[in-house]
């Protein structure tokens, strides 16, 4: 399948990078990469991962450490959302179609 990335998401993997800079600057990077590998596998075989219809219609869930990465898959795109940390309030997300 293809693989999108949404607008939140990019600026989801962007704040992740920054905050994690501030420390280490190369684990950011490397989080980075690991978390974009992780989308390609996502891509690879998304019916894998639950869904989460409790958060919004389509989504799916994948776990990268700390960070779940929410997708869904539109025709044969799988489209990230979000990258956002575990402790975070699943239901503020923002996870309606139009982003």
């Amino acid at each position: 399948m293809k693989l999108s990335v949404s607008p939140s998401a990019a600026r989801d993997l962007e704040a992740i990078g920054e905050y994690i800079a501030r420390d280490n600057p190369t684990r950011a990077v490397s989080f980075i990469r690991e978390i974009k590998r992780q989308f390609r596998a996502i891509a690879r075989r998304p019916a894998a991962f639950p869904a989460r219809d409790d958060l919004a219609a389509g989504i799916r869930m994948a776990v990268h450490g700390k960070y779940l990465i929410l997708f869904r898959v539109v025709e044969k795109t799988v489209r990230v959302e979000r990258v956002i940390h575990g402790a975070r309030n699943l239901t503020v997300t923002g996870l309606d179609s139009s982003q």
